[in-house]
């Protein structure tokens, strides 16, 4: 079952979707404090949508805007049509597709893409396999002291969220060279399997927004620990790092 050929053609067209409206005219379907949610959001999803049904029909699609669709397959598809969706209305361009796989029974993850329009990158990894960064093998940094590191934080969408960040961030900025927050889970996840990036930690996030990410950290040496989020049912804290650092301590 070769799925990855599916993954990339409906990232890289959704991809194109985006980037023929960034800069331009957009439809708020709904603008909350710390979020925005684009009528744009949705058609990037029903593109994704048909173009993983034609494939099979009976795999189901776990989506950020359209909740459970499809089939009862044993594959289902974890899908966030605009991984950065506020970094894209703002006219920041930096922003992403985030495409994964994974089996229903087993629970395994089969495979994971990313694809940034904008700088034309595209990730990708298959279950047991290296990750890809068009098309070429990519590994996690080797810096193994905090003093070396550059580190994400993301600051989530509740006031609990943002509290807990903060406290963790002054120690954090303390530790290590320099910290950046850049607005998508996906491309920090994928900014440390390339060794752009050292680590990555968020309160609050969701499966959709690392599903893909975890699996590209994994696979190029890094490591990525999930529990569920304090501050919100339902969703999730992540650390992602290298595989080196000693980022537990900050924790």
């Amino acid at each position: 079952m070769n799925l990855l050929p599916v993954a990339l053609d409906a990232a890289t067209q959704a991809g194109q979707l985006l980037r023929q409206h960034f800069g331009g005219p957009l439809k708020v379907n709904e603008l909350q404090a710390h979020d925005i949610k684009l009528e744009l959001d949705v058609r990037s999803q029903r593109l994704i949508t048909d173009i993983i049904l034609a494939h099979d029909s009976s795999h189901a699609i776990l989506g950020e805007e359209e909740g459970d669709l499809g089939g009862d397959g044993d594959i289902e598809w974890i899908v966030d049509p605009i991984d950065g969706t506020v970094n894209f209305f703002y006219g920041i361009p930096h922003f992403c597709v985030s495409i994964a796989a994974r089996q229903r029974s087993s629970g395994e993850m089969l495979l994971g893409v990313i694809h940034d329009p904008m700088q034309q990158e595209t990730w990708s990894v298959l279950r047991g396999e290296g990750p890809l960064l068009n098309g070429r093998p990519i590994a996690c940094s080797a810096r193994h002291e905090l003093a070396d590191a550059v580190v994400t934080v993301g600051f989530s969408k509740s006031r609990e969220a943002l509290d807990a960040g903060f406290d963790r961030y002054k120690r954090i900025a303390c530790a290590v060279r320099k910290t950046r927050m850049l607005g998508s889970a996906a491309l920090a996840l994928a900014y440390i399997a390339t060794g752009r990036l050292d680590a990555y930690i968020e309160e609050q996030i969701s499966l959709w927004d690392i599903a893909a990410g975890v699996m590209l950290v994994e696979a190029g040496g890094g490591r990525v620990h999930t529990s569920p989020s304090k501050v919100k049912p339902g969703s999730l804290f992540i650390c992602a790092d290298n595989g080196r650092l000693p980022i537990s301590a900050l924790l």
